[in-house]
C-alpha cells in the first residue's frame, strides 16, 4: 500500500483532471484533516466504484462524520464538525434528508424547469443585447455566465435584485479554498443576515416565489427555511456559472465540435451532457463516511473512514467512456456523475441543464464569430475554488456580426 497522498487540484490542461489521477489505482489512500488529528481515508477514481459508494446507504454524507479532504486555510487545533443545522439537507441522511428534499423537489422537476425556459431566454437576450451595445469585447463571466445563472435562480427562489450583487460577492468568498478567518466570518454574517431578512419577509407577506410558497406550507420554521435557502443559492449560483464559462472556453479550443453544433443545433442537449462529463467542475469530488465496514473492490473501507469519490476521474474512466480525454459531442454520455449519483444527486440538475442549453445556444447564435480575446494561457483558472472553472473569460467578436 502506498503512502497517503493529498487530494490533487492543480491541472496542467485547463480541461483535464489533475495529472496525478492517471497514476492512481482505482482505490488509493488519502490524507485527511480530522479530529483529534490527521487521519487516512480513501480516494476512489473508478466510475463503477464511485457510483457504488454514492448509491450505498452505508456511506454517509452527514456533516459531523465526514473528514476534510482539503485542509482549512487557517490554523485549527482540532476539527470537530457539528451535525447539519435544521434545513441544511445536503449534509443529512435518511428521513431528515428526504423530508427537506421532498419539500423542494417539485420546483426542480423536468416539467417545472422547462417552464423556466422562457425566463432563461429573456435573461440571455437582455445580457447579449448589453454585450452587443458595449462594443466588440466583453468579459464573459461577469457579462453573461454569472448573471444568467444567478438571475434565474434568484427569480425562482425570491431574491430581489437589490440584494443579488452583495449576496453573490460574499458567496464567492465562501466558495474559495483560501480566505482568512475574518473574511469567512464576514461573508457568512452577510449571507446569513440577508437570507434571514428575506425569509422573515416571506413569512410575514408570502409572495409567489419559492420562499413565499414554502413559508405558506407551515412545514418549515424560519431557521429551517434560512438554511434551506443557503443550500439552494450556495449550490445554484456557482456550478452553472462555471459550466457556462468553462464550456465556452472548451468549445473555443475544440472548434471542430463547435462547427458540428453550428451545422446541427439539435446536438446541443447531448453537447451539454458531454461538456458536463468532460469538464466536471465539482473537481474536489464528493465525500462520504463509512457507517460500517464495507468491501469495495479489493479494499475494505473501515467504519468511520472517509471516502472521496473523484468525480472528474470517474468521468474520464476509459472502461465506460472510450477515448475519454477527447471532447465528442456525439458520444453516448449516459452514466456520467457530474451531478453525483444516488439520493444526494444534485436536485437542481434539470434547471442547470436547461440553463446551459439556452445559454450556449443563444450565445453562439448571437455571436457566431465569438472567440477568445487573449491567449489560452492567459485565462485565469479556478483551481483555487471549491468549484472549478475560470475566473474570467475575455472574448471578442467581429464588429457588425451580432
Amino acid at each position: 500500500m502506498t503512502e497517503p497522498s493529498s487530494l490533487p487540484v492543480k491541472r496542467s490542461c485547463p480541461f483535464d483532471p489533475p495529472d496525478e489521477y492517471r497514476a492512481l489505482p482505482g482505490i488509493s489512500p488519502l490524507a485527511f484533516d480530522a479530529s483529534p488529528g490527521p487521519a487516512t481515508g480513501w480516494l476512489v477514481t473508478k466510475l463503477s466504484d464511485v457510483r457504488a459508494v454514492l448509491a450505498d446507504a452505508r456511506f454517509s454524507h452527514r456533516n459531523d462524520l465526514v473528514a476534510l479532504a482539503v485542509p482549512p486555510p487557517f490554523p485549527m487545533d482540532t476539527y470537530a464538525p457539528e451535525p447539519a443545522a435544521p434545513g441544511a439537507f445536503p449534509k443529512m441522511d435518511g428521513a431528515e434528508h428526504a423530508r427537506y428534499r421532498k419539500l423542494i423537489a417539485k420546483y426542480f422537476t423536468v416539467r417545472r424547469t422547462r417552464e423556466l425556459v422562457p425566463a432563461a431566454e429573456r435573461i440571455a437576450g437582455e445580457l447579449l443585447d448589453a454585450m452587443a451595445a458595449g462594443g466588440t469585447e466583453a468579459e464573459l463571466v461577469a457579462a453573461y455566465a454569472e448573471p444568467l445563472a444567478t438571475r434565474l435562480m434568484c427569480e425562482l427562489v425570491g431574491v430581489p435584485e437589490s440584494d443579488r450583487e452583495e449576496l453573490l460577492h460574499h458567496l464567492n468568498v465562501v466558495a474559495r479554498m483560501r480566505y482568512s478567518l475574518e473574511e469567512l466570518i464576514a461573508a457568512i454574517t452577510v449571507v446569513g443576515g440577508t437570507l434571514e431578512r428575506l425569509v422573515d419577509a416571506a413569512f410575514d407577506d408570502p409572495g409567489e416565489d419559492m420562499l413565499g410558497e414554502l413559508a405558506r406550507t407551515g412545514e418549515l420554521d424560519r431557521p429551517e427555511l434560512v438554511n434551506l435557502a443557503w443550500a439552494l443559492v450556495g449550490g445554484g449560483f456557482d456550478t452553472t456559472t462555471n459550466m457556462l464559462a468553462l464550456g465556452t472556453f472548451a468549445l473555443f479550443e475544440h472548434r471542430d465540435q463547435l462547427e458540428r453544433l453550428r451545422a446541427d443545433p439539435a446536438l446541443w442537449p447531448n453537447a451539454v451532457e458531454e461538456l458536463l462529463r468532460y469538464l466536471t467542475v465539482s473537481h474536489l469530488g464528493a465525500s462520504r463516511a463509512a457507517l460500517a465496514d464495507v468491501e469495495l473492490g479489493d479494499q475494505v473501507i473501515r467504519a468511520g473512514e472517509t471516502v472521496v469519490v473523484a468525480l472528474p476521474a470517474a468521468n474520464r474512466d476509459p472502461g465506460r467512456f472510450p477515448d475519454p480525454d477527447r471532447l465528442d459531442i456525439g458520444r453516448a454520455t449516459q452514466g456520467h456523475v457530474a451531478f453525483g449519483h444516488g439520493v444526494h444527486q444534485c436536485i437542481g440538475q434539470h434547471l442547470a441543464r436547461f440553463t446551459m442549453r439556452v445559454g450556449f445556444e443563444a450565445l453562439f447564435t448571437r455571436f457566431p464569430a465569438l472567440r477568445l480575446a487573449v491567449e489560452q494561457e492567459q485565462v485565469p483558472l479556478r483551481d483555487d475554488m471549491l468549484h472549478y472553472g475560470v475566473h474570467a473569460l475575455p472574448v471578442t467578436w467581429t464588429s457588425g456580426v451580432v
